[in-house]
């Protein structure tokens, strides 16, 4: 009579993929929130200026 433990098991490999789904969902909540943080931070770093303001300005396109 192995049907009560086939039937625990079944259990168990849905408990184990619903830990397993949390747990990936709130490992993308805390990247999505590190990534903000992240773009929050760069957005108060200056932009570097070249004292030299034609440098740049003209593009080659051919090699």
């Amino acid at each position: 009579m192995e049907l009560q433990g086939a039937s625990t098991s079944g259990m168990s490999d849905a408990s184990a993929e619903l830990r397993a789904a949390k747990l990936a969902k709130s490992q993308q909540e805390q990247t999505g929130q590190q990534t903000l943080q992240l773009l929050d931070s760069a957005s108060d770093v200056p932009k570097a200026t070249s004292a030299n303001s034609a440098l740049g300005s003209n593009v080659d396109l051919f090699a």
